[in-house]
């Protein structure tokens, strides 16, 4: 039988609205979506939740998919549940400790434990791109976690803003990073001038101080509709004149044109077209030789 054909792939995560990860499945039969299974990384045995079966990942994983050891326990939850309710208590100690030792620089975002408790991870984040001295930070909080493997784990500034939620910059509830997004992807300033938002740092930046995520939601869409448009500062003609467009809106497939009667008037894409098209034009029809109906020539002739 094929092994590809007998392969169950489904995606898990570890944190609530966290990256997807896939698993092979297929030693593990019955899956369901939101059962607790538990599977090895590279950082250990972990507990995840199922968030869709026969996922399939793209690109392809290289080397293969690790599979699922096996499902959850009930006690195995509940311990689960127990150290996640001293994540708070570890995390207010470490930034107490961190002040203590002067490390004004250092943002403790928060503190994972395992599933089991035998891991505790702080993840935090730096002002600036110097490194910062961690290890007395780490020795003390080894000692005070003796039961766990203690690691310092760095995150950018938007896995900060993620961790701590709170209300969005343009007045949501609730940032799309906590609520949806499970990744973050590269956003530019180019998407802000596609969409002819305004370079104001202000109306682009979001709270984690980086371009806002939302950037990107109709990035695809303006680019697609810009490119049956001409660009501002072109010539063009309309049912009123020649004239220069002066904006362009994408989404209603229009432009405004400056008449030269210094009139603005907004004009479909079907209604205009480009001054240099309709000169080429004018110049290819002098140039062209008479020609009769049935394919003859007869310039000259009366």
């Amino acid at each position: 039988m094929d092994k590809k054909a007998t392969t169950r792939i489904v995606a898990i995560r570890f944190q609530p609205i966290g990256k997807l990860y896939h698993f092979d499945a297929s030693q593990v039969h019955d899956l369901q979506i939101n059962d607790y299974v538990i599977v090895a990384t590279r950082r250990g045995r972990e507990l995840g939740q199922v968030i869709s079966l026969d996922s399939d990942p793209s690109p392809p994983i290289e080397g293969g998919l690790k599979p699922i050891e096996r499902r959850a326990q009930p006690q195995e939850l509940v311990t689960r549940r127990m150290w996640k309710g001293r994540e708070l208590e570890v995390l207010i100690a470490c930034r107490e400790k961190a002040t203590e030792l002067g490390l004004l620089g250092v943002k403790i975002a928060k503190a994972e434990f395992s599933y089991d408790g035998s891991r505790l991870t702080f993840l935090y984040n730096t002002e600036g791109d110097e490194k910062v001295a961690l290890k007395e930070l780490l020795k003390h909080m080894r000692r005070a976690n003796r039961q766990s493997r203690v690691e310092m784990r760095q995150v950018g500034p938007r896995d900060v803003a993620k961790i701590i939620g709170g209300m969005g910059a343009c007045g949501m509830e609730e940032r799309c990073c906590s609520k949806f997004l499970m990744e973050f992807s590269p956003i530019s300033i180019r998407m802000a001038k596609a969409q002819g938002i305004s370079l104001n740092p202000q109306e682009i930046t979001g709270l984690c101080g980086r371009l806002r995520c939302c950037l990107l939601y109709e990035y695809e869409q303006y680019v697609a509709a810009r490119k049956h448009l001409p660009k501002r500062n072109k010539r063009v003609l309309t049912p009123s004149g020649e004239g220069k467009v002066v904006e362009v809106l994408p989404l209603k497939q229009a432009v405004i044109v400056l008449l030269e009667d210094d009139r603005k008037v907004e004009f479909s894409k079907d209604e205009i077209q480009p001054y240099d098209e309709h000169r080429a034009l004018e110049e290819k029809t002098k140039k062209r030789p008479c020609q009769n109906k049935n394919g003859g020539f007869n310039c000259g002739k009366k």
